[in-house]
């Protein structure tokens, strides 16, 4: 696989995402629990048929240019093929000593999030610590982790030891970018409403947030037609986390409507077959 893999990094953006659109659309006809899961979720948060079925190809995308961005050369600057909206709402949370909570969600390129705030901002602001969890292939595990020894960009493990090391960071005014709609193992979330359905929601982004007195920004990555590139877009959220640190099931309803509103900017690039509304998994953190 991994010669395969290295080819792949080779290839352009364009040859790529035509390859993964047809790579999406046979998952999606050859999986029926993928499909039925898909089509539910799609149809759960109101999503127009056209835009479910542009869907299907970009899930497809997503998966085919991780070679490409794992791989990139750090020489290569993604200001060639990434523009970035919303700068100024990164320099006014920094400007204030603050650390900055950056959230997104499985929409659009979220691999290139962390990436081009590192090259854009890690030089004056310091790096992004970005939460993992290490792939179970040893050849796959070695190309992400490699992907993400860049300069301006530390991971954290999923893990308390993680959770303890992105603390530090936002109390020394760094960022840390978290995806909080992924379903956390059971102990560590609340259950809240997303697109109307109850979902398990980590409680972790809007408890380091509230730990730390960190700012709070949205963020994600547009995947460009014809393999052009990408739009990073950075927003402010539109409603305030509740201050008290207890309040946890009313901060993950804040964040999930955080995440539609940004889901609903651009519904055919979010991954609706992810298994959102499933059961946590046993077992926390250590």
């Amino acid at each position: 696989m991994l010669p395969l893999f290295r080819w792949l990094s080779r290839r352009s953006l364009a040859f790529l995402h035509t390859l993964g659109a047809g790579v999406g659309w046979l998952a999606y006809l050859l999986s029926p629990t993928y499909r039925r899961r898909f089509q539910d979720h799609a149809r759960q948060a109101g999503v127009s048929p056209q835009a479910a079925r542009a869907a299907v190809a970009e899930a497809g995308r997503m998966i085919a240019e991780l070679p490409f961005l794992w791989l990139r050369p750090a020489s290569k600057p993604l200001a060639d093929f990434v523009h970035i909206e919303g700068a100024e709402f990164v320099e006014a949370a920094h400007a204030q000593g603050r650390g900055l909570l950056l959230l997104t969600p499985h929409l659009g390129c979220f691999e290139i999030c962390a990436q081009a705030y590192a090259e854009r901002f890690a030089p004056q602001f310091g790096p992004i610590t970005v939460l993992y969890r290490p792939a179970r292939q040893p050849w796959l595990r070695e190309v992400i982790e490699g992907s993400r020894a860049r300069p301006g960009l530390a991971t954290a493990p999923a893990s308390l030891a993680g959770v303890r090391q992105m603390i530090r960071a936002l109390r020394r005014g760094e960022t840390v970018g978290l995806l909080p709609d992924q379903v956390p193992p059971d102990g560590m979330g609340e259950w809240a409403p997303f697109f109307g359905r109850p979902a398990y929601t980590m409680t972790l982004a809007a408890r380091l947030a509230q730990q730390t007195g960190a700012a709070v920004l949205l963020i994600w990555g547009e995947r460009l037609r014809g393999g052009q590139g990408y739009v990073v877009r950075i927003l402010p959220m539109d409603e305030a986390l509740p201050a008290d640190v207890s309040a946890q099931a009313e901060s993950a309803a804040v964040i999930n409507r955080a995440m539609e509103s940004l889901i609903r900017q651009c519904p055919q690039q979010y991954l609706w077959g992810y298994h959102r509304y499933k059961e946590p998994r046993a077992g926390a953190a250590e």
